[in-house]
């Protein structure tokens, strides 16, 4: 049973900087990549950031590009999204996920097969 429980989110002003964080137990870490999510409310669930199995290879949705980083410790098993310049658009539940061996759409959520039960993160104007 593989369990993912993040942490990090608060309220914070425009401009300012969170960094949320995601443990994960029950598959072995340093084989699995892993992404971050977020969804607003009335809106789909949208990608945010997705690491390689090793942190060498990232991607990024363009709404985040420049001021989010997905880094991670294997040695850990923690996955991190340090978010600075936050904008009140970026307010919304993050949400940590791992991906599904062999799947290679990043950016699609039906990519990923376990899920946290998400952080709030609200960003005032």
């Amino acid at each position: 049973q593989v369990q993912l429980v993040e942490s990090g989110g608060g309220l914070v002003q425009a401009g300012g900087s969170l960094r949320l964080s995601c443990i994960a137990s029950g598959r072995t870490f340093s084989s699995t990549a892993m992404g971050w999510f977020r969804q607003a409310p009335g809106k789909e669930r949208e990608f945010v950031a997705r690491s390689s199995r090793n942190g060498l290879i990232t991607y990024y949705a363009d709404s985040v590009k420049g001021r989010f980083t997905i880094s991670r410790d294997n040695a850990k098993n923690t996955v991190y999204l340090q978010m600075n310049s936050l904008k009140p658009e970026d307010t919304a539940v993050y949400y940590c996920a791992t991906g599904s061996p062999g799947v290679t759409y990043y950016y699609q959520k039906e990519s990923y097969d376990y899920w946290g039960q998400g952080t709030q993160v609200t960003v005032s104007s």
